[in-house]
């Protein structure tokens, strides 16, 4: 049976249409048992050079020390579903999910307590300064945390759209995209955020990207590229060669823009002025980009891909559904064939 779904009120079309599509693919994935070894991998985080940590949806982290050679899987024992996760070190770590769903740990996943987040809106997105923290979600919610993510407390943000993606620069300099179009931004660590309206923003928005305080760039449905030369007080369109749901964008250590999407990558070799496609020879549902060690690392359904200058390589002994990694198992041989 068709779920039905009503429009929230103050949600455009185009919000609209985000949310539904959003809840048609929650609804199309069964809720599941600790224990089951489905996993659908949702975020990354990388505190150190060979640390990585990567989040499955339904209440598992993927661990590894070695840069991705071999892997441990560690239950967080969560009861809803996950949707993002930082570490501040490789020890200290926070997961977030529906319903308010704040989880911390401080022995590196081994073990996860309950935080309280105040809320019980959906959380979507988190990011880490140092010791300062924030958190974006459902209704408009803003959360920051002054003590490493012990405690959190609701920031003013004047929106109800949903909050997809939360980034900041530095302790002061954050921005926040969401669905109908909404972007804000905050020069004093988000005591006050500014609503930022344009009309080149026509669509939700999912992910959004500063290489300095003037200098970004954000992605949505329906192929957006926006850019901003004043730290995102005006945005202007960069056309795209697509026309699917932009996922995430970033940059990596050679200046490089890249841009993730169901089908592949757009790349910017001139500084994210122009972005052309390139093909993974598959549908990977790419969400996540992470920086790890100097290169990129990008967050799939089911495959995390590698990055190796213009190339991507498929994780191979990361294996979500599979068997639990052994530590200090051998890693099986790297794929034969590189992503161009």
């Amino acid at each position: 049976m068709l779920k039905r779904y009503s429009v929230r009120p103050g949600l455009s079309l185009a919000g609209a249409i985000t949310c539904c599509l959003a809840g048609l693919s929650l609804a199309a994935l069964p809720v599941r048992a600790a224990q089951d070894q489905s996993c659908w991998f949702r975020d990354a985080s990388a505190p150190s050079a060979s640390t990585v940590y990567v989040l499955c949806e339904q209440g598992r982290i993927w661990a590894t020390a070695d840069g991705g050679a071999t892997w441990t899987a560690r239950n967080t024992g969560a009861k809803d579903r996950l949707r993002a996760l930082a570490f501040l070190d490789p020890k200290r770590g926070v997961a977030i999910g529906n319903g308010g769903l704040l989880l911390a740990t401080g022995d590196g996943g081994q073990h996860w307590q309950t935080r309280d987040s105040g809320t019980d809106q959906h959380l979507l997105d988190i990011a880490f300064v140092g010791e300062q923290g924030w958190i974006a979600g459902y209704t408009g919610v803003i959360l920051h945390s002054t003590d490493g993510g012990r405690t959190w407390a609701k920031q003013p943000t004047d929106t109800t759209q949903a909050l997809e993606n939360i980034f900041f620069l530095d302790q002061d300099h954050g921005w926040s995209v969401g669905w109908a179009g909404t972007i804000l931004r905050t020069v004093d660590g988000g005591k006050t955020w500014q609503q930022v309206k344009t009309d080149a923003a026509s669509w939700s928005l999912s992910s959004i990207y500063f290489r300095d305080a003037n200098n970004g760039w954000l992605v949505g449905f329906a192929g957006q590229i926006l850019r901003s030369r004043d730290g995102g007080l005006t945005w202007t369109a960069v056309t795209s060669p697509v026309k699917g749901w932009l996922t995430a964008v970033s940059f990596d250590s050679s200046n490089r823009g890249w841009i993730t999407h169901d089908d592949g990558f757009l790349v910017s070799a001139d500084g994210g002025q122009s972005w052309k496609p390139v093909k993974t020879g598959g549908r990977f549902f790419l969400g996540k980009l992470v920086a790890v060690n100097g290169s990129l690392w990008a967050i799939g359904q089911s495959v995390v891909l590698k990055q190796s200058g213009m190339e991507w390589r498929k994780i191979d002994s990361l294996t979500p559904n599979g068997p639990k990694a052994a530590p200090g198992a051998s890693a099986p041989p790297p794929a034969t064939s590189a992503i161009r």
